[in-house]
């Protein structure tokens, strides 16, 4: 269901009812990769006589990316993992209780999109990771999980000053604690330790996602640095 800015101002599809179309989107699926004929009324769609070409020998696992409790209570309901998003690695328990709650105790696989820009330069990072915050933060969904979790006062004059068109003051107003807290950055070595606090904290597993901007524009350099191997 994404959000309301790509699902309406983008694609121009009514938002409504998003839950459902999730949670109905992944019965769909369980009964497609099945491999019979697929004729049945959905809450929020209908599917008429789908049936996949070829039939997967090993059925793909399916995952749910969730930011709130009530897709976070879908995927450890309903699907087999859960992706979560824009989140440091002391939030991974607040979010995977939820998970685990709602799975019954059965094992769900949690991969975190985590942002990272291996340099030590501080001041340049957190400049260039203000505009992706500013830009995810607009959107109501990304702002109420932040809320959620505890920053909802950190972010309270950068939304003020959004809100009022004074963009500049609203890139200066998000707290260099939020940008740490929600980008890893430092020296490769501080990186990896980084990122393996959000495996401590309940991350099955990692998407790394490299800031392209900063003085490290080379992604190919530093996926190396990265590595597990690397250290």
């Amino acid at each position: 269901s994404s959000s309301n800015v790509i699902v309406e101002h983008w694609n121009g599809v009514p938002f409504v009812e998003p839950y459902r179309k999730v949670r109905d989107m992944v019965r769909f699926l369980r009964d497609a990769f099945s491999g019979e004929k697929v004729t049945k009324a959905y809450d929020p769609f209908e599917i008429r006589g789908f049936r996949l070409g070829v039939r997967p020998e090993q059925t793909p696992p399916i995952l749910v990316a969730a930011l709130r409790e009530g897709m976070l209570r879908l995927a450890g309901r309903e699907a087999d993992g859960v992706i979560i998003n824009w989140l440091a690695p002391g939030d991974v328990p607040t979010v995977t209780l939820v998970v685990d709650e709602a799975s019954g105790g059965d094992e769900r696989e949690v991969v975190a999109r985590i942002f990272v820009c291996p340099s030590d330069n501080a001041e340049v990072v957190r400049a260039n990771a203000r505009f992706a915050i500013a830009a995810y933060m607009n959107v109501p969904g990304y702002a109420a999980f932040q809320a959620g979790l505890g920053r909802g006062e950190q972010l309270t004059a950068r939304w003020a000053a959004w809100k009022v068109g004074d963009r500049k003051a609203a890139l200066a107003a998000i707290p260099d604690e939020v940008v740490d807290d929600l980008v890893v950055h430092g020296t490769p070595a501080q990186c990896r330790a980084r990122i393996a606090e959000y495996v401590a904290n309940g991350v099955t597993t990692t998407w790394v996602e490299i800031v392209r901007r900063g003085p490290n524009k080379k992604k190919r350099d530093a996926i190396s640095w990265l590595a597990p191997s690397a250290g």
